[in-house]
This record gives C-alpha cells, structure tokens and sequence, in this order.
C-alpha cells in the first residue's frame, strides 16, 4: 500500500492532461490521490496508447515566449507552480522555432511513470459512468473532451445541462523520408529563431517544412477541399458546433477561397530556395512531431474529410506527392460545461461542491490551458483537503485571466445575467487581462501601431511574472 493512499483520498476522474497535473499537484501537497482512468478498458476514438496526458491532436504548447506571447506566460507561470506537465515538456522538447514542442510518445510515457512512481498517488484502470458518490468526498472530474456518454449524462443529469458539447479535429502525420525536399524546403516564418537554441534537422530557425502552392494549384486545392467527402454525422450530432480555434480546414475554405491564405496557408515571412523569382501564392506547413523527427504533423490541417479523399487531396501537395501519412486526421466530439452558470471561482460545482471540475470540460482550449485548470484545482483541493483555502489567483497574472474567463469574464461587461450571452471554449490571450499602464516611448519617440502593442503585451507580462510570484509567496504553507 502507498503511504496513505487509502486514507481519506481526493478522486480524479480523467488522466489527461489537466488530471495528471492536478494528480501532481495533489500528491506532491501530501495529499493522497486515487486517480481514475478508463483507457486501455474502455478506449477512445482518438486516442492510441493507454498512457497518461496522451497529445491526441498536435504535438505543441505552442509559444514559449513568456515576455510577448500569453501561452509563453502561461508555460512560465506553471513552471514557477512546480508543473509536472511543463516538467515532462522541457524534457522531451523536439526544434518548433520559438514553440515548445514534444516528443508526445516519451512526453506521455513520462507523465505516466512520474504518476506510477509517486507514493501518494494510486492509479486505477477503469471507466467511471456515474457521479462521484458521496463517500468519496473531494473529487476532481478532468474527463477533458473526451468524457464518456454514460458519465456526460450523469453530470448532465445533475447540472441541469441540456448540451455539453461541441466538434474539434485533428491533423495528419506524415513520414518525413516521403516529403521531397526538391519542392520543399525548411524554415521557420521570417527566420524566427528558438528560444532554447536547439538545433532541428533543419538548423535554429528553420523548424518547418514548407511546401509551396501557386495561385492556379491554390484554387484547385481550395475547390478539392471543398468537394471532398466529409465524415457523416448521427442525427444527435448535427447542431453541435465546431470550436473556431481549431476549425476543420475544410470548414475554412466553405468560408471564401482566400481565408486559407490568410490562415494556415499564409505565404508571408517565407522564401523558396527552390525559386527565389517567385513568391509562393500560399504555403502549406508542417512541424516536426518527434524527437528522432521521423514525423511531421501538417500545421492547421484539422480535418473531417474521409480517409480516402484525405489522401487523395493532400497527396496533391507540392512536395507531398508520394507523402505516406502515419496517422490521417480525424474528427472528435469535445465536451464542456457553461462554467460560469454551474461553477464557482474556486471551480466548485454549485450544486455539488464537494465536486470540482478541470480542464478543457471547464471551457477552456488548448493542451497548456487545460494542463492550468488541472493545476489550479488541483491546488484548490490540496488547500481544502489540509483545511485551508487557496488565495485567489490575481486577475493580471495568465492563470488568473484564464480562470476569469471561466469564471464568466467572456461576458465583457457587468449588469447581465449570463445566459444572455452563449458561453464558448477560449485560449489564452492578451484580451484576457486587465488593462495597463505603461510607457511607450522607444529611443525617445513614443511607439505607435504594432510596436506600441509589442511594449504592451511585454508590460502585462512583466506585471504577471512579478504578481505570480507574489501570489506563490502568499500561498506557501
């Protein structure tokens, strides 16, 4: 038996992301942990190991820059929190430019062990379809996205929620030795360099490969796309909508032929080497996705289109003409909750309290997002469980402006009450926080445009780092 494991433990339903943060965060208070996780008894649609916060969709956190960018913050917040999922990512890191991006096989295998390992923590393999019952007293529900349709009804069943979900895709991998490197080329968008120096196959700056399109390819792709056949939907699941931060990419296209080349496709800040003459009309990226860099994920190539036509279309690609894919793309039923009509600010259910929820089922979006709404409830419950209470996290600092927003900062403005405006999953960003003060004078002229947004997103960050430490110094036992 582990070291009190037995005793009084808090319950985590889901060993995503967000759960095996909160199981961390839980463990390494002295608390004691039983963490609950379905696979491999009863599997998902996406997922292919039975190992804890498995990456099902891409392989990125995405920006690791904590002085311009709000994920970069966020990485940096979590790992002044102790993170385990930060921990895992630093380690297992591949070249993604500025990006943090991993390993997800020896990400996930090490997430797995470090929750194994841990003395306060039991791991037990099986699906829960009911509520949390009383006796188990505190438990944090993270069944993320994915949450399965027995236990989606029981928390509907006790909410009062008529719908709890929405559609999200994932992206194609493909085998680096199938791309030819005669039509594309490596570099990353105006030769932004890694933070961490790291050196990719490609070199510091140049993490992504590039495959061009000319206008006359670009309309033919664009059209392909759209008469591509798509995924069937059930009849339940016709009205549930797509998240727009991660639309399928033939989603975009019905939007106008131009909005892929002012999204994923976007030919700025890259040169083909290939043809220095010409300009690239639109350019197709894809992102190292291990560490041998063996894989390539298609950056923004979120899909619904059926296997067949997926390699079919993609196979017409400049550069991707005889490209084998390792996984195709592929759609996916998420699952959140209207936060801030069933949650508290200490991510409590009304109804429930004794039930925390964490995680992209909170209404957040993005694997970094999630990871933080499993670290802070795990805290929350750590806090509770030894008798305290956690101090609220400032509202200047990335975790606090997340929790904000779930809290129900999207509705903007005071005086409504919140079903008049429809609650939406949200990534962290700059208009999240509060507002500042701060000087935009560069070399004695004041900064206008995008240089003055430059000084101040890199003030708001400032602001956090100083109030996140604050707030941890605070927060010590």
């Amino acid at each position: 038996m582990k070291n009190n494991v037995e005793k009084n433990p808090v319950h985590v339903v889901g060993g995503g992301l967000a759960g095996s943060e909160a199981c961390w965060q839980l463990a390494q208070a002295g608390v004691p942990v039983v963490l609950h996780e379905m696979r491999p008894v009863r599997p998902t649609e996406v997922h292919h190991t039975e190992g804890l916060a498995e990456l099902v969709c891409s392989n990125s956190f995405r920006s690791d820059d904590a002085l311009n960018n709000a994920v970069g913050l966020l990485h940096e917040e979590m790992r002044r929190c102790g993170s385990l999922i930060m921990k895992a990512g630093d380690e297992h890191r591949v070249p993604a430019g500025s990006a943090l991006a991993v390993d997800r096989e020896a990400f996930s295998m090490s997430v797995t062990k470090a929750l194994e390992n841990h003395p306060n923590i039991k791991i037990v393999r099986e699906e829960i379809t009911s509520f949390p019952p009383e006796d188990w007293g505190l438990s944090i529900i993270a069944t993320g996205p994915l949450t399965s349709p027995a236990l989606g009804k029981a928390i509907q069943d006790v909410t009062g929620e008529t719908e709890l979900a929405f559609f999200d895709a994932i992206a194609p991998i493909v085998h680096r030795d199938t791309i030819n490197m005669d039509i594309a080329w490596f570099q990353s968008r105006y030769d932004k360099e890694s933070l961490d120096g790291l050196e990719g196959p490609g070199g510091v700056g140049a993490d992504y490969i590039n495959c061009p399109m000319d206008k006359a390819q670009y309309e033919t792709f664009i059209a392909a796309l759209i008469d591509g056949e798509k995924t069937d939907f059930q009849e339940w699941e016709k009205d549930t909508p797509y998240f727009d931060g991660c639309l399928p990419i033939e989603v975009m296209a019905e939007r106008g032929v131009e909005t892929l080349r002012f999204g994923p496709m976007k030919p700025v800040g890259l040169t083909n080497p290939h043809n220095l003459d010409v300009k690239p009309y639109a350019v197709i990226q894809l992102r190292q996705d291990n560490t041998l860099a063996t894989l390539y994920n298609m950056v923004g190539f979120q899909t619904k289109l059926k296997y067949g036509d997926q390699k079919r279309i993609f196979n017409t690609i400049p550069g991707l003409g005889d490209a084998e894919f390792a996984r195709l793309g592929g759609l996916h039923r998420n699952t959140f909750l209207n936060s801030p009509t069933l949650l508290d600010e200490q991510l409590r259910l009304r109804a429930e309290p004794r039930i925390r929820f964490a995680g992209q089922i909170t209404g957040c979006e993005g694997y970094i997002e999630s990871a933080t709404i499993g670290l802070c409830t795990g805290r929350m419950a750590a806090a509770e469980w030894l008798g305290g209470s956690l101090p609220a996290l400032p509202p200047t600092t990335a975790m606090g402006a997340l929790l904000g927003h779930i809290a129900g900062g999207h509705l903007g403005y005071e005086g409504k009450d919140y079903a008049t405006r429809s609650f939406q999953p949200m990534n962290i960003n700059f208009g999240l926080f509060p507002d500042i003060e701060f000087d935009a004078v560069i070399d004695g002229r004041r900064a206008r445009g995008r240089k003055k947004r430059g000084l101040k997103r890199t003030a708001i960050c400032h602001r956090a780092l100083a109030d996140m430490d604050s707030w941890l110094a605070a927060s010590m036992p």
